[in-house]
């Protein structure tokens, strides 16, 4: 093959342009960069298609380009899918913010007030705390409360069973360190006392607790409770901060009628407030069921010194994320937190979900009801699933409908593809009924 065989890169990008709409400039830098590709392949004696290389290039671009997806996986807070969908009163919110200009740091008056004041108002009084802050996500707040009351320098006391990792790319411990702190690990793996943090309490900066958030220590295991860690920061004159991570606004669960068997024993926000912690952090995309947020609550003097640290404002929020949270929060201020698009999922009956289930196989023509479990997912509430009866299909049924339009993303298990009905809006039952009949 000869160089000059190679396609020009305006003609080569004109063809892709018939094929696809991604913007010219992507479709001109994709033709560049096969064709340069190519090149050099036959400068070694191949004979490369570069337009073939530039359509594969094309369908990778498209494949990630943002779209909807329906969420028929049971995992009700899926990380790869954009995790809690949001209330409507939420996406109002966040609307009138971006369509146009918002009162973001301007008061009633006319006069500039502190960015967020209403958010950060609305959740000191949903979890009883003394103040509320609100920053991009919850890595952000735990870098945020440890350097701003632990100091440059400072020492960080953790359990070694806490060291946590999630996700593959968030390490405590190298969070500790970017913040300029020095790691004080305390315990052992699987057991950690009163006495361990007692000692190390006497030369620590900031005593921290962390959420495992996706793992449980069970069998020969021991930690020490919320509560006691708080009363033992305090006596010690040392703030404990309190990573709670899930975001569950009250362990009560007062918007329902019971608390559901598979969310005891997770710690919340208004509860572990109330032991006289510092500062409580939790992520506003898990189950309070809201946008990526890092919410803070806590005593009043450790918020200030997080709100006036250098750090809070590369962490800050837009308008319209502060607009949200804020709307979500008045959904559970004002009683109506089943309302909330995770509670409705997690609560929806098991009789309804067999009807659906059923409908869906009689529409499809295909598929069986068999039980199944949910979860919430996103690090929440590890190891504990929510019974469901899900659709029950053939293995080829997985790819039929993650080729659909819009995608729909079921789960592959035992050569069986299963339909889990608790995460898909009953309005797209049908659309994943005439995916599995095309």
């Amino acid at each position: 093959m000869d160089l000059s065989e190679l396609p020009k890169v305006d003609h080569l990008a004109g063809e892709l342009a018939r094929t696809c709409d991604l913007p010219d400039v992507v479709l001109v830098e994709i033709a560049r960069q096969s064709i340069a590709s190519a090149r050099e392949r036959v400068l070694l004696g191949e004979a490369p298609d570069a337009a073939a290389q530039a359509r594969a290039a094309v369908e990778v671009l498209e494949a990630v380009r943002p779209v909807r997806v329906v969420n028929a996986t049971g995992v009700l807070l899926h990380t790869n899918l954009g995790r809690a969908p949001w209330p409507g009163g939420a996406v109002a919110a966040a609307t009138q913010q971006t369509t146009g200009f918002g009162n973001v740091e301007i008061d009633g008056s006319g006069t500039r007030s502190r960015r967020g004041e209403y958010a950060r108002r609305l959740l000191a009084a949903t979890t009883g705390a003394e103040a509320g802050l609100v920053v991009n996500n919850n890595a952000g707040a735990l870098l945020l409360a440890l350097t701003a009351l632990g100091g440059r320098g400072g020492r960080v006391a953790v359990s070694r069973g806490e060291l946590i990792e999630i996700g593959g790319s968030f390490r405590l411990p190298e969070l500790i360190e970017s913040g300029g702190l020095r790691l004080v690990e305390v315990g052992t793996t699987n057991r950690t006392r009163t006495a361990d943090y007692d000692r190390a309490a006497h030369h620590v900066d900031v005593i921290l607790k962390v959420h495992p958030s996706n793992y449980r220590i069970e069998g020969f295991a021991e930690e020490v409770a919320w509560g006691d860690l708080a009363a033992l920061a305090a006596d010690h004159g040392v703030p404990f901060v309190a990573d709670v991570g899930s975001g569950l606004l009250d362990a009560g669960v007062p918007w329902l009628d019971t608390t559901p068997a598979w969310l005891r024993g997770e710690p919340a926000i208004r509860q572990t407030v109330a032991t006289g912690a510092s500062v409580v952090l939790a992520s506003g995309d898990k189950l309070l069921g809201g946008p990526q947020a890092g919410l803070a609550a806590g005593r009043a003097t450790a918020i200030a010194a997080m709100a006036s640290h250098p750090l809070a404002r590369a962490l800050r929020c837009d308008g319209s994320t502060l607009a949200a949270v804020a709307a979500t929060l008045e959904v559970y201020a004002t009683g109506r937190g089943a309302e909330i698009p995770f509670w409705t999922m997690a609560a929806m009956e098991d009789a309804v979900l067999r009807e659906r289930c059923a409908d869906v196989i009689a529409a499809a023509g295909t598929g069986t009801v068999a039980d199944g479990t949910a979860v919430a997912g996103a690090g929440s509430v590890p190891g504990a699933g929510i019974p469901t009866p899900v659709v029950s299909l053939g293995p080829e049924a997985w790819e039929r409908l993650a080729r659909h339009a819009p995608m729909v993303l079921a789960t592959r298990r035992d050569e069986h593809t299963i339909v889990n009905l608790r995460t898909v809006d009953p309005a797209d039952d049908a659309l994943i009924a005439g995916a599995l009949r095309s």
